[in-house]
């Protein structure tokens, strides 16, 4: 077994299972048609780019056993599924459903889900990702949290796969604004998490563990996460703290110092992240300033060196570590095996880790 839990992150968009998805990806096979459609957008930009594995349909289960298979022989041993609910039901949910849960072999690496809570835009959509229009808002009301909370904990929590920290399933939020938004402010999210956990009590669960995708811009973070009841910290991605529009390696001098920031501010766990690139030009027609420099596999290697110095320094808390992401092409931020690098990012994984 791994002395470390290496959790990427999943976005489950590369299949056209989903009627709804035809809204932003009209041609039926997710956002691979972003992808497939990429340009470059500057002399030395480096897309177009293409998978290695190709336009694969990540909602079918033999897809996924081999992705699974790789996941597990390169030291990958959480997928962390971003999971949506909007208009009163869930959304992009074939992968996980179709394609993780029915895979085989599952048990190789196991899997939690991040509310990814934020509101449905036209991002997605090239032909109008430059408007700022919501199409689905991301929060919810008390009645529609506890549907949703049910619904969690009967069909995934109960899975075997199911990751968890001292007998609590894993439940990731993304957007602590919205949250509040829905629920009605800080002390009624309270009330829904302390419901939410006497559920999963009742169900045979320990309780949740409740964690916090962090981000730059609340100034009260540190009080609302102690008055929420969030139990552990990690970020989704570098570009929600900091300025990604320059080299890597200074990037991550400034990972560094809020990974020290945020150990002296706050009384729970935080697990340390690795972002492994960032440029969503694939989501736009014209160029999108923005981009992370010189994230070679070699740099990412003594990223994750790091992430790693930080799980050893931390050893009264689990040894999980956030990476972004196994499969973020549209950001540029991806394990999977491409024709920039090919396998490099993986085996920076597994050096370091296996």
């Amino acid at each position: 077994m791994n002395k470390y839990d290496i959790a990427a992150y999943v976005w489950p968009s590369y299949t056209g299972d989903e009627l709804r998805t035809r809204i932003f990806w009209p041609d039926g096979n997710g956002e691979w048609q972003s992808v497939k459609n990429a340009v470059k957008k500057f002399p030395g930009h480096n897309w177009p780019r293409k998978p290695l594995w190709g336009y694969v349909n990540e909602a079918d289960s033999e897809v996924m056993e081999m992705q699974i298979n790789t996941a597990y022989e390169y030291g990958v041993n959480v997928f962390i599924y971003d999971w949506y609910w909007y208009d009163r039901r869930p959304f992009l949910e074939n992968c996980l459903n179709d394609g993780y849960l029915k895979a085989k072999n599952n048990d190789k690496v196991k899997f939690y889900l991040m509310w990814a809570n934020h509101s449905a835009r036209y991002l997605w959509d090239i032909r109008n990702s430059h408007l700022d229009s919501v199409i689905w808002d991301g929060a919810v009301d008390r009645k529609e949290f506890e549907v949703v909370a049910r619904r969690l904990i009967k069909k995934y929590f109960k899975h075997p796969s199911y990751y968890q920290i001292d007998g609590k399933p894993v439940f990731m939020f993304f957007d602590i604004e919205n949250l509040m938004r829905g629920l009605g402010g800080v002390k009624e999210t309270a009330k829904a998490f302390n419901w939410f956990r006497q559920q999963a009590v009742d169900a045979g669960f320990a309780g949740i563990h409740f964690q916090l995708a962090l981000r730059s811009g609340l100034d009260n973070l540190k009080e609302l996460v102690g008055e929420i009841g969030f139990d552990s910290l990690s970020h989704y991605q570098f570009a929600m703290f900091t300025d990604i529009d320059r080299d890597y390696n200074a990037i991550m001098e400034d990972v560094l110092k809020e990974w020290d920031k945020i150990e002296k501010e706050y009384e729970i766990p935080y697990f340390s992240h690795i972002s492994l690139g960032w440029d969503n030009n694939p989501r736009f027609m014209d160029f999108k300033p923005g981009i992370i420099k010189n994230n070679t596999p070699e740099n990412i290697e003594k990223a994750l060196t790091k992430a790693k110095e930080y799980v050893d320094k931390h050893t009264e808390q689990p040894s999980l570590i956030t990476i972004n992401s196994w499969n973020e092409w549209t950001e540029s931020s991806y394990l999977q095996p491409d024709d920039l690098y090919g396998y490099g990012y993986l085996e920076a994984v597994k050096k370091i880790f296996k």
